[in-house]
């Protein structure tokens, strides 16, 4: 039998039409999971799920706004009328540069309604089919941020923070329903993020400021997408099994090596 083997295991991805999201989509597809894709670009969405049918796999695609609760929960009841979820991955997420001064009202409803309540709503949905299903994983999408200092990171952070303390408290609520909840906390990963930001804020240097942003990363370079979903898909794999309740960070060893 092969290693991380998804097959016969029905996943969702939320945020899996770009960047670190499709290549969780990509990652699952390519161990057989049949892949169903939320996010709001459905175009990026339906972009993936080609890549995926491509490799012999299944997915489908579903333009959603997880801030939606009502967008969600309808979603998700088409998914579970005929499936069962056994796996959800909550990635889709906002970022958002600068310090509580420069973080105005909206911007930070704007971040708590993806970042935090889009979570919440995605578990909330999916809980009782994971239940009804015996059991099954919810990994979640934090970062560094949600336990060390970032500079100019003030709501980011804040909304990483939460999703960190929901991790935990579902763990813990759901151990008995045979649901693990974990989450991974990545460092600095080169998605097209990285790269409108740098076009944006420091034109005609841009290949200086991917190196300084590089360099800010001890192992003195920036995660690869592939790199985050290979560990995404270990967790969420039958391998993880014991695993439960426990936050991974991916980060080239910021979190422990800065300053040391």
């Amino acid at each position: 039998m092969t290693k991380f083997s998804l097959k016969n295991k029905v996943a969702i991805v939320t945020g899996g039409g770009s960047g670190i999201g499709k290549s969780i989509s990509l990652t699952f597809g390519a161990q057989e999971a049949k892949v169903h894709i939320l996010d709001f670009n459905l175009e990026g969405a339906q972009e993936t799920v080609a890549e995926i049918n491509a490799l012999g796999a299944a997915a489908e695609a579903h333009q959603c706004d997880v801030a939606n609760q009502q967008n969600v929960n309808d979603i998700i009841a088409k998914i579970t009328k005929n499936e069962s979820i056994d796996i959800l991955v909550n990635n889709a997420g906002i970022a958002h540069v600068g310090n509580v001064e420069a973080v105005e009202e909206a911007d930070l409803d704007r971040l708590y309604n993806v970042n935090i309540k889009g979570v919440y709503n995605c578990i909330k949905a999916s809980i009782p089919s994971l239940k009804e299903n015996g059991g099954g994983v919810i990994l979640n999408l934090a970062s560094i941020g949600s336990s060390v200092g970032l500079n100019d990171r003030f709501a980011y952070s804040m909304t990483k923070g939460a999703v960190l303390t929901m991790t935990y408290s579902v763990a813990k609520d759901y151990i008995s329903d045979g649901i693990r909840c974990n989450c991974i906390s990545p460092g600095r990963v080169h998605t097209p993020f990285v790269d409108g930001f740098i076009k944006k804020n420091y034109p005609g240097r841009e290949d200086e400021m991917f190196e300084n942003l590089s360099k800010t990363q001890p192992i003195g370079r920036m995660g690869t997408t592939q790199e985050i979903a290979d560990l995404v898909l270990f967790l969420c794999s039958d391998e993880a099994g014991f695993i439960t309740g426990s936050e991974y960070p991916i980060d080239g060893g910021f979190v422990k090596l800065n300053g040391k």
